[in-house]
């Protein structure tokens, strides 16, 4: 049938209400009590031209319409010259709810969201607002729904605990459970709880402990010194040694060098180097160094590999110490080791603010395969005789 092409199908009708249903405006319509029914859903149908040249399909046409369930058909009447009287279908109505979840098998579902709309107008009728603004998300919750109830009353009777998430007592709640429904957790609790229970600077899943008074884990730093001397000096003892931000934080240490390097072999093979040590790297997020203002008094050096990520990385250290300097990521070192170059999956096309010219352009020829398709030289690929040279020029 080439004529009907265009004409609304069976199929056409179920995916509008779909579209209402995927939309959310059909849950949201129970919150509310918004009225939302009869509901008119359109049909196009065949012209007067295509019901002269098809005539028995647009007839058939009509009938696969009328045999829908859950619809109410609004039918057009029209006179044509050959075939007389006609009525065919114009517009679909969906009268109630009723009709849409026996349309789409939502009947379970209709269920579920209404006791748990229910519930929540009974433990916790400030977060109505929010179900009507996320119905479908609520719904996908369903089953979970009451423990995460149970998480916003416990913080409502504990606001900004000062405990670890493992350390909450609540039957059927565990700190894996938390963390898996962190982005709807930390929706409901900033509505239903005061302002003073949350951390309104700690944004973001991973910040979700902090924002609501948990303790979290501290941010440690791994280092080790390249000079002994140092380590008589100091009194610190050990080769590889890893102390919480805070703890690193108040050192001072009386180095003039620092070294952060990305990769854990190079940072335990670093040479000697007098008044120096190496910080082991942990890519994006210097949240720990920052708070080591010490740092500011010692040449500090960044060690990553030669590609877009490994700028970036640099970008963002500058954002916190700006006049740190990049170490081996420079076009010499990357055509000296041709050999090893390889590629780098999904690459970085940000622009970083942070990076000094030569910077700049070699991670726009990186970003833009001047060289070769997502380049990188990873840094453990670099000679140590390479390193060596590199670490002597430093000392000049």
């Amino acid at each position: 049938m080439k004529a009907t092409r265009n004409w609304t199908t069976p199929a056409d009708l179920r995916q509008q209400v779909h579209r209402l249903w995927d939309r959310g405006t059909i849950l949201a319509s129970i919150v509310s009590g918004d009225p939302l029914f009869p509901k008119r859903l359109s049909i196009k149908g065949p012209t007067s031209a295509q019901l002269h040249d098809g005539f028995n399909d647009a007839r058939s046409w009509a009938a696969d319409l009328r045999a829908m369930r859950g619809f109410r058909l609004e039918e057009k009447k029209s006179r044509h010259r050959l075939f007389g009287d006609n009525a065919l279908p114009c517009a679909a109505w969906l009268d109630s709810i009723e009709n849409v979840v026996s349309i789409l098998g939502k009947v379970r579902d209709r269920a579920r969201f209404e006791e748990l709309v229910a519930t929540t107008r009974v433990r916790q009728p400030a977060l109505i607002a929010w179900i009507c603004k996320r119905p479908l998300i609520a719904l996908n919750h369903a089953d979970d729904w009451e423990r995460c109830l149970d998480v916003v009353g416990w913080l409502q009777v504990h606001p900004q605990p000062g405990i670890y998430l493992r350390q909450m007592d609540i039957p059927g709640v565990h700190t894996k459970f938390v963390e898996a429904h962190r982005t709807v957790l930390a929706e409901l609790l900033d509505i239903a709880l005061p302002a003073f229970a949350i951390d309104h600077a700690a944004t973001g899943v991973n910040h979700f402990g902090q924002r609501y008074g948990f303790l979290t884990r501290p941010n440690r730093v791994r280092f080790r010194f390249l000079d002994p001397v140092l380590k008589r000096e100091t009194g610190i003892v050990g080769q590889d040694i890893t102390l919480d931000a805070n703890s690193f934080a108040i050192l001072n240490l009386p180095v003039s060098q620092v070294f952060i390097c990305e990769n854990e072999i190079n940072f335990l093979t670093l040479p000697k180097t007098p008044r120096a040590m190496v910080i082991f790297g942990a890519g994006y997020g210097f949240d720990a160094l920052s708070l080591a203002r010490w740092l500011n008094g010692c040449r500090l050096h960044y060690w990553g590999d030669i590609d877009t990520h490994g700028f970036a990385i640099l970008d963002q250290l500058r954002a916190h110490f700006p006049h740190a300097e990049s170490f081996l990521m420079d076009r010499a070192t990357l055509f000296a080791c041709k050999p090893f170059w390889g590629c780098e999956k999904t690459p970085e096309n940000r622009h970083l603010p942070h990076l000094n010219t030569a910077e700049s352009k070699l991670y726009d020829e990186l970003r833009d395969d001047r060289h070769g398709q997502q380049l990188r030289l990873e840094q453990e690929h670099i000679g140590f005789g390479w390193v060596e040279q590199a670490l002597c020029r430093l000392a000049e």
